[in-house]
């Protein structure tokens, strides 16, 4: 008898999931044929990071405005020129607001940046992050939403600067330039990776900080290179870590009067204009972070968490490194602005 009771009770529960199953499938299907999207009424603050227009920022905005087609959310999008303080300002300025949800770009910091997500979640809006890690606002705020979609910095800056320095073909003593964000708490961590790197093959390894004036206007970095190249001629590998830099590295050396090849160029982010610089030879390799992508899935992150209470995910986009040798396959994508 008490078997026959555990029989008929699993026999209910199973039905009840099905029938509930069955509900929430109707429900979509009916939701569908009226024309409506899954997560329709969830207003989202969105950072894209860069300038409006810059080649990287670009490609995190096209996918996150695919994101937003796709499920049918609201988002407004803060665009911030690759600067932490106004980062900062624009993320309490977005708190305020009291969106459903932030995704915001972590280059202010963990420090920078950890009262300001309490004070979020005390109010009940669901932040993650993308492009630059946050560890340990991540690990206290992950069973609420708190993800992170983009690469490994520190791995990523090894990775980058090891797949140069092979193709460049270097050696112990060889001089290289590295151009990055050391001083940024977290963001500078994949400079840091490209210098141990270099360093530890025993390259004579030259640092050069990216300003603020060159990191929201890649122009203005003409002048650094032009006057490091001149100073030092025997550079045989540069390393630029910033996606605009690295788009820009032709009008660069053409400014410091070096043919393509003349000194071995690895950088960061695949766009329409990378794509020209490797097949012109200005540009050797580029670690391929898939920008679409932290556009894309932070928004869904945010709609999965607010409708459905779904924990963090953490998804690393940075494994690729695009040379000559095949950047035939990705280009066609990258004049798209999807890679």
């Amino acid at each position: 008898m008490r078997s026959l009771r555990k029989v008929l009770g699993l026999s209910m529960v199973l039905l009840l999931v099905f029938s509930a199953f069955l509900f929430a499938d109707g429900q979509q299907e009916s939701r569908a044929a009226a024309g409506e999207k899954h997560f329709e009424g969830i207003n989202i603050v969105f950072f894209p990071g860069g300038p409006e227009g810059g080649p990287f920022a670009s490609i995190v905005y096209n996918g996150a405005r695919a994101a937003q087609h796709d499920l049918g959310v609201n988002v407004e999008y803060v665009w911030s020129d690759w600067l932490p303080d106004r980062m900062i300002a624009q993320f309490r300025d977005a708190v305020a607001r009291r969106p459903d949800g932030i995704a915001v770009m972590g280059h202010p910091g963990v420090a920078a940046l950890a009262p300001l997500v309490d004070d979020a979640r005390a109010r009940g809006i669901v932040v993650t992050s993308q492009n630059t890690q946050l560890p340990e606002i991540e690990d206290k705020y992950k069973a609420e939403g708190f993800g992170y979609v983009g690469q490994d910095l520190y791995g990523s800056g090894r990775m980058l600067a090891e797949g140069a320095a092979q193709r460049a073909g270097v050696s112990s003593g060889d001089r290289a330039m590295v151009w990055g964000l050391m001083g940024q708490e977290t963001r500078g961590l994949r400079t840091r990776g490209a210098v141990d790197a270099l360093e530890e093959m025993g390259l004579t390894v030259d640092y050069i900080e990216i300003s603020d004036a060159v990191n929201s206007d890649p122009a203005q970095g003409t002048p650094v290179v032009t006057s490091y190249i001149a100073a030092n001629p025997d550079v045989k590998l540069i390393i630029t870590d910033h996606g605009a830099l690295t788009a820009t590295v032709g009008t660069y050396l053409r400014a410091a009067r070096r043919d393509p090849g003349d000194i071995y160029v690895g950088g960061f982010d695949l766009s329409a204009a990378t794509v020209d610089a490797i097949n012109s030879g200005y540009l050797g390799v580029v670690l391929d972070q898939q920008p679409w992508l932290q556009g894309y899935l932070p928004i869904l992150q945010i709609a999965l968490t607010v409708k459905y209470g779904f924990s963090g995910l953490h998804i690393d986009t940075g494994a690729a490194l695009i040379d000559a040798s095949n950047i035939d396959f990705v280009a066609p994508l990258a004049q798209r602005g999807i890679r």
